[in-house]
């Protein structure tokens, strides 16, 4: 992330998403999106306009040649999270899900923003590509069937990345004095994935939070974990490129798999209750 966005997220999130400089006076939000080759999280400031329940994003890169990163990411994933300035001067922070419209729908959407504001005429007319429009669909589940899918696809993926886990503890198990590269990639690949999941969840936490008030101390608790395990994770890909010893490297890996699993237990036993009650 270059200095200038770090500043304007920083000055966005102290002041409530009022911020001065070139973006003073813009409507703007802040877009985390799930890196498409890292799997990490990357926040960026975007200009948006309102459209009914819809926010619309424009992939202009101030109209640079090609598309910023952030549209590369969101096309990989359509799961974003949007962080909003409020009258109240907070910051409001959900999930979201980003929709790339198309044909006169997106001309349409385009032509309204150079209305609004010329600068997008200029970006458009500056580029030989045609800028896309990303419209934000805000997730809500208040659905019990969302619910449910919801709670689905929480054991679905902690299953997976538990089978993840697994095969990469047997391949150290087995591994010769040093790490071989197919089984480093594949430590890097599961590190990717976690950080993707947890990023995920936190945005679908702050909804949870507003409909389930008594798992607020739970949530908390679930935030606190993400980042004891994000910093886990740093360790161990630290470790990947340090040339350790693979002793070393298996007691690293061990610490965050119980870690993990007592993660994912608690989880499971707060969210599933709430989100998938048993029938009486």
């Amino acid at each position: 992330m270059s200095d200038f966005n770090q500043r304007v997220i920083e000055e966005f999130r102290t002041n409530g998403g009022r911020v001065g400089g070139m973006f003073e006076g813009a409507s703007l939000l802040l877009l985390t999106t799930t890196g498409a080759r890292s799997g990490r999280p990357h926040t960026n400031p975007a200009v948006f306009a309102r459209e009914g329940a819809r926010l619309l994003v424009f992939a202009s890169n101030a109209g640079g040649p090609r598309h910023p990163a952030w549209f590369h990411n969101l096309r990989a994933d359509a799961h974003v999270t949007v962080e909003l300035g409020t009258p109240e001067g907070t910051v409001e922070r959900f999930a979201a899900r980003a929709e790339v419209t198309e044909g006169e729908e997106r001309d349409r959407l385009y032509a309204e923003q150079c209305d609004r504001d010329p600068a997008f005429a200029a970006h458009q007319a500056g580029t030989g590509r045609l800028i896309p429009v990303v419209a934000l669909h805000r997730v809500e589940l208040t659905d019990p069937a969302r619910h449910r899918a919801v709670a689905a696809h929480l054991v679905k993926v902690h299953d997976e990345l538990r089978a993840e886990l697994a095969t990469l503890r047997e391949g150290l198990g087995t591994e010769a004095p040093t790490l071989g590269r197919q089984l480093a990639r594949h430590c890097l690949t599961f590190c990717g994935a976690l950080h993707a999941h947890h990023h995920n969840e936190d945005g679908v936490f702050d909804l949870l939070e507003r409909q389930f008030p008594d798992l607020a101390d739970s949530l908390d608790r679930m935030r606190r974990e993400h980042r004891v395990v994000a910093r886990t994770v740093e360790e161990l890909e630290a470790l990947l490129t340090s040339g350790t010893a693979p002793e070393t490297l298996r007691a690293e890996v061990d610490r965050l798999a119980t870690a993990l699993e007592e993660h994912f237990v608690y989880e499971e036993s707060q969210l599933l209750p709430a989100l998938a009650p048993e029938p009486r």
